[in-house]
């Protein structure tokens, strides 16, 4: 009789290589110049006047009922609600990042920095580092920073490596993924300070600290001088909490689960983007839930595009695969979350030793 799959140990992943997918030379520039073409590529001044207003409506309305309720426990409500207009922040900043709000990139620097640290508290020049090399190269082994183990593993050689209470988690990365993210918003604060602290040559270094600064002052002041300590704490938990699982549950779905390309293969642009990305059904709602990234596609196509012109542009890049008969990967919301759970799980199982026997552990707890 067979031992359960989960005993067997895994089945080492493959990446793809160069000779993988055909070469699609052209691909790019045919769609861009259509994209292009039809006006796609141009700014969307009043939607983000219109987006930015409504969200400093917001920011003031979480203040007043924060002052109206006092020393009340219907404040982690208003932490909760902090914790979501704080990512919706953090998704204006990542376009001002992309360039895709302003004409100037220097407007486009400025504004990144005075949501994303003064605000959101996360570092501009962290973020900006880390996500240009996850742009340019997606999925791929030693390049992308996304996929770099950082107590998830995302590839089946760094979940071999784990031990101890890492390798335990490893084991179970797919359904504890979703309440690790409630830790994220501390850590997502802890690399952005790092960075700053630590890394050499950092442009706007204490322009950046001087931002963080004030925003974690003024937000510390308020709370613990307004709340009794133990309501103080349970605020920022609250928040914190919200906001980590908020921010992973947007960016996991969109390349978590697609293929996983060679460090060493020599992929064309159109390839190497459209394959290792997954949109997110659902039009108009998805779009304001995750800030445009559920057109994970077009948003890597063309990462300064704003976020008004993705929808349209999707129908563009969306009949080009198929004239090219490149798999465009599309599913709703729920369905993603499936499938970047299992596939975690997958890669988990490379925490356990491929050479274990089943019925040896099996009577060794005899």
């Amino acid at each position: 009789m067979a031992p359960p799959a989960a005993q067997l140990g895994p089945v080492r992943q493959t990446y793809a290589k160069s000779d993988t997918y055909p070469n699609l030379t052209r691909a790019y520039t045919e769609v861009s110049q259509v994209v292009r073409e039809t006006g796609l590529l141009a700014r969307a001044p009043k939607f983000y006047l219109l987006v930015g207003s409504a969200l400093l409506v917001a920011l003031a309305a979480c203040g007043v009922a924060f002052v109206l309720l006092g020393d009340s426990w219907f404040q982690l409500i208003v932490a909760a609600a902090l914790g979501i207009i704080l990512t919706q922040i953090a998704f204006l900043s990542h376009e001002a990042a992309h360039k895709a709000i302003f004409t100037s990139g220097k407007a486009n620097d400025r504004l990144a920095k005075i949501l994303g640290n003064g605000i959101v508290g996360m570092s501009y020049s962290w973020w900006g580092s880390k996500h240009t090399r996850h742009h340019a190269n997606p999925n791929r082994i030693s390049r992308d920073p996304d996929i770099e183990i950082d107590t998830i593993s995302f590839v089946e050689e760094d979940a071999a490596k784990a031990s101890g209470l890492l390798g335990f988690i490893t084991r179970r990365q797919g359904y504890l993924f979703f309440p690790l993210l409630a830790f994220e918003g501390i850590n997502l604060h802890y690399l952005s300070i790092r960075h700053l602290v630590t890394t050499p040559g950092v442009k706007g270094r204490w322009y950046e600290l001087t931002l963080l600064a004030i925003r974690f002052t003024v937000l510390f002041t308020i709370v613990f001088w307004f709340l009794p300590l133990g309501m103080a704490f349970a605020f920022l938990g609250v928040q914190l909490a919200v906001f980590g699982i908020y921010m992973g549950a947007a960016f996991a779905p969109n390349h978590k689960g697609m293929p996983i390309i060679d460090k060493d293969a020599k992929l064309d642009f159109f390839t190497k983007q459209v394959r290792t990305s997954r949109n997110v059904s659902g039009g108009w709602w998805a779009t304001w839930l995750m800030g445009g990234l559920n057109y994970q596609v077009e948003h890597h196509l063309f990462p300064s595009m704003a976020r008004p012109h993705l929808a349209k542009t999707r129908e563009i890049v969306r009949d080009h695969c198929k004239t090219l008969d490149v798999p465009y990967t599309e599913t709703t919301l729920l369905r993603s979350y499936g499938i970047v759970i299992a596939y975690l799980n997958r890669v988990g199982l490379s925490a356990r030793d491929p050479f274990d026997c089943y019925i040896v552990e099996r009577f060794r707890k005899v």
